[in-house]
């Protein structure tokens, strides 16, 4: 490997240590407990290091949400999907608290961590809408299939509201779990008991009578 090689790999490194420790750091304080010093100061860098990859904290943040959004979209389609779009939701809702279990820290920056509000930028337009690159437009895609396929009980139709009321029932469950899974005050069931009863409780009832 010559110079250049290894010079540029060092730098993906640091790079990428940065963005693993911000991520941890913005899990356990919040956005605003973060500054670029303290940044620094857990990963034993100067500030400038920092500044070198990331020009403040807002791009830094940005970039960890659009890196750990799209690891979550392409988890979805990461295993054969059922053919029934039904069943395929119930993938969805699974493989949506897999990704909470295994991946805490970038579950907890991306749904348990308030964001700051910004305007949409180039890449946030090339991606949102997508299915196969935005995880939130791959649910409402396939929602919106079972619909056209009359899957669900008559009324129940709204694409959007179905998607939001889908994505609260997996959220109360994984979210739970990562913060309160050591809990001893409770005799908590496995986690995969948890997300399949609430799954099939809520398709249930929105799936019409055969």
């Amino acid at each position: 490997m010559g110079v250049k090689e290894r010079r540029e790999r060092e730098k993906l490194e640091t790079r990428d240590l940065i963005l693993e420790a911000a991520r941890e750091l913005f899990a356990s304080e919040g956005y605003e407990g973060v500054s670029m010093r303290k940044l620094a100061e857990k990963i034993e860098y100067s500030p400038t290091a920092i500044y070198v990859h990331f020009a403040d904290k807002e791009e830094l943040f940005r970039e960890l949400c659009h890196h750990d959004f799209a690891h979550l979209a392409q988890s979805f389609q990461s295993v054969p999907l059922p053919e029934d779009p039904v069943e395929r939701l119930k993938h969805i809702g699974k493989r949506y608290v897999e990704f909470g279990r295994l991946y805490p820290n970038h579950y907890k920056l991306m749904f348990m961590t308030p964001h700051p509000p910004h305007e949409l930028d180039q890449r946030d337009n090339q991606v949102r809408g997508n299915p196969e690159v935005d995880a939130y437009a791959f649910l409402k895609h396939t929602v919106q299939q079972a619909i056209d396929a009359g899957a669900f009980r008559a009324g129940i139709d709204d694409a959007e509201l179905i998607s939001q009321t889908l994505w609260a029932g997996v959220h109360g469950v994984i979210s739970l779990h990562i913060a309160k899974h050591c809990d001893s005050w409770v005799d908590w069931r496995p986690l995969e008991a948890r997300v399949e009863l609430m799954l099939t409780a809520v398709l249930s009832g929105l799936r019409k009578e055969a």
